[in-house]
């Protein structure tokens, strides 16, 4: 078993080697960063870009769009890119089991027990209630068709405690946090950063005035900021709070991309010192609405438009976010002048569970059956 193991790692060392000249712009730009926090390949890098057409009451406007949508053929979306460190880790750890953490229609819970599963660990999801929303179901049913351990999460502290050590203890297991949001996840979207520069530097964009992202567990925003930093673009970005303070805020964000930029440092000495002191964005959580995964008009609109006038397929609780605060920056004269860029983190690739109510249940926390109802 130790020598098939060995084996495996030795020749997911050579796939990274062998790839990441190709298509990861973080390890061109600094090999000794990339050498000392390897990845296994699951992203099919670079995302393409896209210019759109929209009018606004400030004239016709050029958007561009990055597709992170398509970021891998099992599942796409922003989660890939985290996903790449750190199951990279667990596999360095010997785990045998992934443990990770979000709602009922986490994005990130679902795309970690996939992309968890095709490596061959056993998957944990310890999820928590949220509000109702169309795709939950169809997530549930990805989860029960994907074998995954789904464990509901909630209540006090100690009870929290409680169910993470009946449900790992002995398992071999490796967590994962909530979002894939920690300085290692942050660095897939460092790179994201980068990817970006390199495609302005191609010529394939002009370099955008502000990037319009959703900001739920933060490591997105943080890694994408501090990436068009190390990438010299005098890019701004908005980064839009879709989660409740206690997990997203100006503080916690501050904190990341200090930790972040900090460890790169200490891991490849030609990462600036002072990179977290250069990065350029603006917390934005004026359109978070009622809460996490809950709708109001402007999201509702935005998302009409988006698919009615830009072909993209949103959701209300992440993106449909982003979208909306971009549409009103674009509505400003203030901005009439800059050029805007909207990173689709939503996952395109299909899914092939429906939205029907299990014939068999019994492995879903019997709370979690309202969600069909």
């Amino acid at each position: 078993m130790a020598a098939a193991y060995a084996i495996e790692l030795r020749s997911h060392r050579v796939l990274f080697a062998n790839i990441r000249n190709m298509n990861d712009s973080l390890a061109i730009q600094y090999p000794q960063l990339a050498a000392r926090l390897p990845k296994i390949i699951l992203a099919d890098l670079p995302t393409p870009l896209a210019e759109k057409s929209l009018l606004a009451s400030t004239g016709r406007r050029r958007v561009a769009i990055k597709c992170d949508d398509v970021t891998g053929e099992l599942y796409g979306g922003n989660k890939v890119r985290k996903l790449e460190y750190l199951l990279y880790r667990a596999r360095q750890r010997k785990a045998k089991r992934v443990a990770t953490f979000g709602t009922v229609a986490s994005n990130h819970a679902l795309a970690t027990a996939l992309y968890a599963k095709s490596l061959g660990f056993e998957c944990t999801c310890f999820l928590s209630h949220q509000t109702k929303t169309a795709n939950a179901p169809r997530v549930l049913n990805m989860h029960l068709q994907n074998d995954t351990d789904i464990v509901r999460y909630g209540g006090s502290r100690p009870d929290r405690i409680r169910t993470l050590r009946d449900h790992l203890w002995h398992r071999h297991a490796w967590a994962i946090p909530a979002g894939g949001s920690s300085w290692l996840g942050a660095l897939g979207f460092v790179n994201a950063g980068l990817e970006l520069a390199d495609q302005v530097a191609a010529g394939d964009i002009d370099a955008p005035d502000r990037v319009y992202v959703a900001n739920g567990t933060m490591a997105t925003a943080v890694g994408l900021a501090l990436g068009l930093a190390l990438g010299k673009l005098p890019t701004e970005v908005q980064a839009v709070q879709v989660t409740e303070d206690f997990v997203a805020s100006p503080l916690r964000m501050h904190r990341l991309i200090a930790k972040t930029a900090t460890l790169m440092h200490t891991f490849d000495a030609s990462i600036p010192a002072d990179l977290a002191d250069q990065v350029r964005y603006s917390f934005r959580s004026e359109f978070l609405g009622g809460g996490y995964a809950k709708t109001n008009a402007a999201t509702d609109r935005a998302v009409a438009i988006a698919r009615d006038e830009l072909g993209l397929a949103l959701e209300t609780t992440y993106t449909g976010k982003a979208m909306a605060a971009m549409l009103h920056d674009l509505n400003q004269q203030q901005y009439a002048r800059q050029s805007m860029l909207f990173w689709n983190t939503y996952n395109s690739r299909p899914l092939s569970a429906g939205y029907e109510r299990p014939g068999d249940a019994s492995r879903l926390p019997a709370e979690f059956l309202r969600y069909f109802d």
